[in-house]
């Protein structure tokens, strides 16, 4: 093989193993790429007086909760709204189905997703391009100091 013949390959194979991932990595929503699932079956308390709690005593703070601790990772957002509700969503984004879901007090305060930028409302209404599908949103009840999250 020449060496002209030679760079010349090593350029488009270089350049398709440098763009492939990232042409992939954003796919499409209809392609089925769970990472995690989405939470399900969801129903527990958060004791508001424990340690742990600690920032849903500040509007826009938020925690992140295993609502099935054989889960092995956190798939509950539990938030005080800037209005001072509770509010609870799931972190597993429903773009793709990444656990990176947080509360932000950004425009009166939203769900967002750092993976790949997603944002919804509080109702779980996606608020930009990147995904057309809702984000699950959970029940929550204020019993004294024990906030019940469910479905």
């Amino acid at each position: 093989m020449e060496r002209k013949d030679f760079l010349k390959s090593m350029g488009a194979s270089a350049a398709f193993a440098l763009t492939f991932p990232c042409l992939h990595g954003c796919s499409s929503d209809a392609e089925n790429l769970e990472q995690f699932p989405e939470p399900d079956g969801v129903d527990f308390t958060v004791d508001l007086d424990a340690t742990d709690s600690a920032p849903l005593a500040n509007n826009g703070g938020f925690i992140l909760v295993k609502s099935n601790p054989s889960f092995g990772y956190t798939d509950i957002v539990v938030a005080r709204n800037l209005a001072g509700d509770l509010i609870a969503a799931s972190q597993i984004c429903s773009h793709q189905q990444t656990e990176e879901v947080r509360f932000i007090s950004e425009d009166g305060g939203i769900f967002r997703c750092s993976t790949h930028g997603s944002r919804f409302s509080q109702t779980g209404t996606p608020l930009n391009s990147v995904t057309s599908n809702p984000l699950k949103v959970f029940n929550t009840e204020l019993n004294g100091t024990t906030l019940r999250v469910f479905e």
